[in-house]
């Protein structure tokens, strides 16, 4: 009976199973048309979607059974005893169930696990009640809503501790659906088309990736989707799968000149027991701090003191939107963290190191894809940086090289400082103004700093605390200018933002300010309360000769490959109010 359907009828049938005329219609909305361009091979039709890999109608019965069941809920995983005791007890709670259906409408949702997983190290010290016990965290996907719920259960007490639910989020996909959406591609007749052959599995790469395309129903996110890239000589073709309605929407040729060569660095698995599975404590010249690889956030440095006083609760890189494209919307949302907990993350390429300064020290850790410097490939590095005078950096940087020479980079960076700095205020060019609630702001070439170059003010009731510093290329790292975005959003424990590792907070290529922590902004009021900082720096690539930026490149010299890169940071300082030069 499957295989007589179109992709887009069987999952009509299967994503609802007692819906209305006007909510069953909506699924229907074909993919707008794709924009002409150099780049552009053309819309997908529902014809050339029509036929789909064995792998993909297999998956299709089994959204069919699950549907049946109560509760509807895929799971596909491969699980071990302690897995399976977890997902069962967090299915026996109604909170975690709570998005799996609508009993008043009679919907029924489609919904996948996709990961279950022991709490990493990070998440450990946050939920006391799993310091000296086995927990673990499961996600849910529900595809009809576009929602993740995050579970917290104890095994001992054998208890669900939290639940999440997170609207417009989409968690790493899990490796059934990385091969799913590759077979997709492969089998896709556009793509056929487009490479003149059969694509080889070697070409293949960024499969787990998610991505946006505007004019489809990835735009946005509004759908799972992700983008199987195939490498063809100096092009890449770009081949968008959907995996809410299972079908191709799109392909873009992107094209990077000639190509580098790769070194063939590999992760050592030192990295992940280092780093992936125990907290690292560090205490040096004042300084102490905690620091651990998470699953998607990067290195997430915690508890950071400066001579016992308290100077940063957390920071840690959330998440790369990588665009392409300014009109058409295309590209990639990239994690970085630790393999054993996350497909898709960018895996780190060393172990941490240490850089001495002639003022502090740094924290670096460097992540890149397995095939680097090939084009496609990435490399990003997290700096944190910790000066004499009790001032600190968290930045961030991309060495290149990605998958064209039009692309802008947008890293989302939490920053967490203690809670008892409970008073944000701006320069507004004679005075430093107080914000009274939740806000955004964009900054420009018009923006105000004060004589020093400070933007922002946090502090406490007594005047400690510290100056925000955007980066203006003052640092002395190549940086041209953060153009960063800076969200603050109040802090309220019970509802997390971002305290435990966080999945996917927004979709790879808006060029606004709809960046993931806008969804945090509900005007609540700042006075006298604790809040977060969210810092999206904007980096566009350049790879014209003599001029590169985000960029890296490679030669043959005297018979050895020779990579050149030329690295883009961005990040602030923090300077203490009382020490501020």
């Amino acid at each position: 009976m499957l295989k007589d359907l179109s992709s887009k009828k069987v999952l009509l049938v299967l994503l609802v199973v007692t819906i209305g005329v006007a909510i069953f219609g909506s699924w229907q909305k074909k993919p707008g048309s794709l924009r002409a361009g150099a780049s552009n091979t053309g819309q997908i039709s529902q014809e050339e979607n029509s036929a789909l890999p064995s792998i993909a109608e297999d998956y299709l019965k089994e959204i069919e059974l699950a549907l049946s069941k109560s509760p509807p809920i895929l799971n596909l995983l491969s699980l071990n005893s302690d897995q399976k005791l977890a997902l069962d007890l967090a299915i026996l709670d109604q909170r975690f169930l709570s998005f799996a259906a609508d009993s008043a409408s009679r919907t029924i949702y489609r919904n996948e696990i996709f990961s279950v997983e022991p709490l990493s190290p990070g998440e450990l010290s946050k939920v006391p009640l799993c310091k000296d016990t086995a927990c673990y965290r499961i996600e849910l996907f529900n595809f009809t809503r576009n929602l993740s719920t995050i579970a917290i259960v104890n095994l001992s007490s054998k208890t669900l501790l939290s639940v999440q639910h997170l609207p417009d989020s989409q968690p790493e996909i899990p490796e059934h659906l990385v091969q799913i959406a590759t077979a997709i591609a492969a089998h896709s007749p556009a793509v056929l088309k487009a490479l003149g052959k059969a694509p080889d599995q070697g070409d293949l790469i960024m499969a787990s990736t998610k991505t946006a395309l505007n004019g489809t129903r990835c735009e946005r996110s509004l759908h799972l989707c992700v983008a199987p890239t195939f490498v063809d000589g100096q092009r890449a073709l770009w081949t968008i799968v959907d995996l809410t309605d299972p079908r191709v929407v799109g392909t873009r040729w992107t094209e990077w000149g000639d190509p580098p060569l790769t070194e063939g660095q590999l992760i050592d698995q030192v990295v992940s027991a280092e780093l992936c599975r125990k907290d690292n404590d560090l205490t040096r010249e004042g300084w102490s701090f905690k620091y651990s690889l998470t699953g998607s956030d990067g290195i997430e440095v915690r508890d950071v003191t400066y001579k016992g006083k308290g100077s940063l609760r957390s920071a840690k890189n959330v998440d790369w939107h990588v665009s392409y494209s300014g009109v058409e919307g295309f590209g990639y949302s990239d994690a970085v963290g630790c393999p054993r907990f996350s497909t898709a993350a960018v895996i780190p390429a060393t172990l941490p190191k240490m850089n001495d300064l002639d003022v502090g020290f740094e924290l670096i850790q460097g992540f890149h894809s397995k095939r680097w410097p090939l084009p496609c490939n990435y490399y990003y590095e997290q700096r944190f940086s910790f000066y004499d005078d009790g001032s600190f950096r968290v930045a961030v940087a991309n060495r290149g090289r990605g998958c064209g020479e039009n692309g802008t980079y947008r890293p989302v960076i939490r920053i967490a400082l203690p809670i008892e700095y409970d008073i944000f205020e701006e320069w507004n060019g004679s005075d430093w103004v107080r914000w009274e609630k939740e806000g955004w702001r964009l900054q420009t070439a018009a923006t105000l700093y004060n004589q020093q170059g400070f933007q922002y003010r946090i502090r406490n009731k007594s005047g400690e605390g510290y100056y925000l510093e955007p980066g203006r290329g003052q640092f002395g790292d190549g940086g041209r200018g953060d153009n960063a975005l800076l969200y603050v959003t109040r802090y309220d424990q019970e509802r997390d933002e971002g305290e435990s590792d966080m999945l996917t907070i927004g979709p790879c290529c808006n060029v606004d300010e709809k960046q993931g922590p806008e969804k945090f902004i509900d005007d609540e009021p700042l006075i006298e309360s604790p809040f977060t900082l969210w810092y999206v720096p904007q980096m566009k690539n350049d790879g014209e000769a003599g001029n590169e930026y985000c960029w890296a490149s490679s030669s043959i010299e005297q018979g050895k490959s020779v990579v050149r890169e030329f690295p883009c940071y961005a990040g602030p300082r923090f300077v203490p109010i009382n020490g501020a030069r």
